[in-house]
């Protein structure tokens, strides 16, 4: 039994080590939402850190700033969105279809 043990423990180990990798290259990775037709788009890393907002001028409407506001939260809902999305897909190859509590990555 001590054996099989030894083998189960090294075996976590080695996915330990796959899966901070991959944290690292997801990190590196990134998503690009757009919203409103291309008029706000949202950059974010795989990781979930918000890298760039771009704006267009026709976006810019000193009468209706609500709707620019609401342009860049769904730009940056919808990256976020679709940053899990990848790290979900990218951590299932290396946990190899195991069921992880949600949140471990």
């Amino acid at each position: 039994m001590g054996g099989n043990m030894k083998n189960m423990m090294k075996a976590a180990q080695k996915m330990q080590e796959r899966m901070a990798k991959m944290q690292e290259e997801l990190a590196e990775k990134t998503v690009e939402a757009s919203v409103g037709g291309g008029m706000v788009k949202a950059v974010v890393t795989g990781a979930k850190v918000l890298t760039s907002i771009e704006i267009k001028p026709e976006a810019v409407d000193p009468d209706d700033v609500e709707m620019l506001q609401d342009l860049i939260v769904a730009a940056v809902n919808e990256a976020m969105r679709m940053a899990d999305e990848m790290a979900s897909s990218e951590m299932a190859k290396v946990t190899a279809g195991l069921k992880l509590p949600p949140g471990l990555f």
